[in-house]
């Protein structure tokens, strides 16, 4: 008997494929780059070449559709993990090894998990929501001291996830059944898309959580947003995008409002906010859809152009972290609204 449908298939292949190559950008960029100036840097650098290009390689892959970028992808990740390992020293080799490991295999990731999907957007949010589970796997990997051996053994390891996702995506490669958005200009959804992108990046990095003190506590943040991620796209297939957009932006006001020093609150929170990341993509994908690569890549420069004001301002006010959680939040939705279809039409 058949337990899951042959695209929910691709996306726990690529959650697994997801979470190993997160795991292994963490673990090396927390072995290597520690000192408080170069991390910053790093952190600004590897955000830039590992999201903004993704949208040209998305762009590759949509008229290259045989290549296997996320094959390539593991074998760049495998040898920047040999050098961490070999060199035990910062490198820019090593960094753009990461960078662009990272990028092909998203990119890959997405293409194989919407292509496949018929529509649902579970298959591709259960792959991004692999993302979150690997990000702290690498810094405990890196706070603990994990042979480097051990993490090119979890590289290899998705070889046989990556060669199966092959063997049953679909090949029908339009998506024209992703009909989530409204019946508004092509353009306007993208520019509001990406705008709901940018401001969501930025609040994500942005989120007031002085609660967060141990191990644990960033274990459990980071586990909450990636089942948050998950979620969003469960729910759009069993409810609707206009409801879970409503559900997701209205439920985390108030949680990530009076979260910043409560656990409990704030990863409800943390959950609700973190579906929006489905909502968008379905958008994308609909107006573009012959495009998938290229729509994914427009979230991923979204996430980044988001992230780049908190690499220069810390937000510590309550009064103005309130202010902007709530304006923010209203304006996502507002813009959500206007390009989303009504649940019930067709």
């Amino acid at each position: 008997m058949k337990i899951c449908s042959r695209s929910t298939e691709t996306g726990l292949l690529y959650f697994y494929i997801h979470f190993v190559t997160e795991t292994v950008c963490f673990y090396v960029l927390n072995m290597l780059y520690k000192m408080p100036i170069s991390s910053w840097i790093i952190a600004f650098a590897y955000d830039a070449l590992a999201f903004v290009p993704q949208s040209l390689i998305g762009y590759y892959r949509d008229t290259y559709k045989n290549i296997n970028l996320s094959l390539i992808g593991s074998f760049l990740l495998a040898v920047a993990v040999l050098l961490t390992g070999l060199l035990h020293n910062e490198s820019v080799a090593i960094l753009l090894f990461l960078c662009f490991g990272n990028a092909l295999i998203h990119i890959e990731g997405a293409e194989v998990t919407i292509r496949s999907a018929k529509g649902k957007m579970t298959p591709s949010a259960v792959f991004v929501g692999g993302g979150s589970f690997g990000v702290i796997t690498g810094k405990l990997c890196s706070l603990y001291g994990a042979p480097y051996l051990v993490i090119l053994l979890l590289i290899i390891s998705t070889i046989p996830f990556i060669l199966l996702s092959n063997e049953i995506k679909d090949e029908e490669y339009s998506c024209s059944n992703f009909k989530y958005a409204a019946s508004v200009s092509k353009v306007k959804v993208i520019i509001y898309s990406a705008l709901i992108v940018i401001i969501r990046g930025y609040m994500g990095y942005g989120i007031p959580t002085s609660w967060i003190k141990s191990v644990l506590q960033n274990i459990v943040f980071f586990c909450t947003m990636g089942l948050g991620k998950c979620l969003g796209g469960i729910l759009i297939d069993k409810i609707g995008i206009r409801k879970t957009a409503l559900i997701s932006i209205l439920g985390s006001i108030p949680f990530l409002l009076f979260g910043d020093r409560n656990m409990s609150l704030s990863i409800i929170g943390v959950a609700f906010f973190s579906m929006t990341m489905a909502i968008t993509l379905a958008l994308l994908v609909s107006v573009l859809p012959r495009k998938v690569g290229l729509a994914f890549g427009v979230t991923t420069i979204g996430l980044f152009l988001g992230s780049v004001p908190v690499f220069f301002i810390k937000i510590k006010d309550f009064t103005y972290s309130a202010i902007m959680i709530i304006s923010l939040s209203l304006l996502c939705l507002y813009m959500i609204l206007q390009v989303v279809k009504n649940d019930n039409s067709n």
